[in-house]
């Protein structure tokens, strides 16, 4: 047999209910003459067929045809006034809601000026408030379906996001620039947002970004772009990653590298000149455990010049030792000497 509710009220522990239904699941079976009972900071809509008929405020109401008559309207007076009529109540609460969460499910693909395509993640908070119960659970429940406090809270957030990609899509600004314009990202998104909250009788009171941070993938990137940029340019970073190798040779560790070092010093070499003969030496280098360095005559003195440079790197980095740092220093030296003879 159907439950028959005489008194109908809902009591929210936690405080942080937004909507809550009565009953939670099916549809109620509510009798004129009962007791509802609405507490301060909430509302009761009657809800029933998909639509939000008849909105009650703070205190003890006992249902008549008088007070309710756009249920009684509904149903007919087939039920001589006693019998109970089927229909659902959701408690509002109305007080504003304090410290919301908001944040990216997935990753946010964005066109970065430095770095091309970047995959970002945001979150922050935010605070609401219903100013309009009857509006927000014809919206809400009748339009999106969703009855518990976590579907509405998933869905606000995902209005949020939205509006805030919109925003960093038209900025254009650098994941380097960011940081210095959360605040202009809050209020905008903010204002974006607000005609969406206010379209489901929700005021968005506040929004805050509290960080957006890059992917590990990105972060990779990121890393890779500053390391050369301490260098200096792209040709310097790669003679300074050769001298590295030169250096792992002449301390004696590589092992059997030998031959994928000297795949890797063709490589860089196509791009700076140093070519065949600096992956000879740094070959030569792995087999006979000694600091081992391309003929001169392949090289210009300018070329001579960043392999030195590239070793003040080395050393002011903690990558070779002050004894490997000098013996090599002096050998290039002697040879930027004969060459400019």
């Amino acid at each position: 047999m159907a439950r028959i509710f005489d008194v109908i009220e809902f009591m929210d522990d936690t405080g942080r209910e937004i909507v809550h239904r009565v009953p939670e699941q099916g549809a109620g079976d509510f009798r004129i003459g009962s007791q509802l009972i609405v507490r301060e900071s909430q509302a009761a809509v009657f809800f029933r067929d998909g639509k939000a008929l008849d909105t009650f405020g703070p205190g003890r109401h006992t249902l008549t045809t008088a007070n309710i008559p756009l249920l009684i309207d509904l149903i007919g007076g087939a039920f001589g006034g006693q019998s109970p009529f089927k229909a659902e109540v959701f408690y509002v609460n109305l007080r504003e809601f304090v410290d919301m969460k908001w944040g990216t499910a997935e990753p946010l693909a964005m066109r970065d000026q430095e770095l091309g395509m970047v995959r970002l993640r945001g979150f922050g908070t935010y605070s609401m408030q219903v100013w309009d119960p009857q509006l927000f659970v014809t919206k809400i429940s009748g339009t999106q379906g969703l009855y518990t406090t976590s579907e509405v809270e998933n869905f606000l957030r995902s209005i949020i996001v939205s509006n805030l990609t919109d925003l960093l899509g038209e900025t254009q600004r650098s994941l380097f620039d960011l940081p210095s314009v959360y605040e202009e990202l809050g209020a905008g998104t903010k204002a974006r947002a607000q005609d969406d909250f206010n379209s489901l009788g929700l005021d968005l009171k506040l929004l805050l970004v509290a960080n957006i941070s890059t992917t590990e993938e990105t972060a990779k990137v990121i890393d890779e772009k500053a390391a050369m940029g301490a260098v200096g340019n792209m040709q310097a970073y790669l003679q300074f990653k050769t001298a590295q190798a030169i250096a792992r040779a002449a301390e004696g560790g590589g092992g059997g590298e030998a031959g994928s070092l000297a795949g890797l010093g063709a490589g860089l070499g196509a791009g700076v000149g140093i070519g065949t003969a600096m992956a000879q030496a740094m070959a030569e280098a792995m087999r006979s455990g000694q600091p081992q360095e391309p003929p001169a005559a392949k090289m210009t003195k300018a070329q001579i010049q960043e392999m030195l440079d590239a070793l003040d790197v080395s050393l002011a980095q903690g990558k070779i030792s002050e004894a490997t740092y000098n013996s090599l220093k002096a050998k290039w030296e002697q040879k930027l000497k004969d060459a400019g003879q």
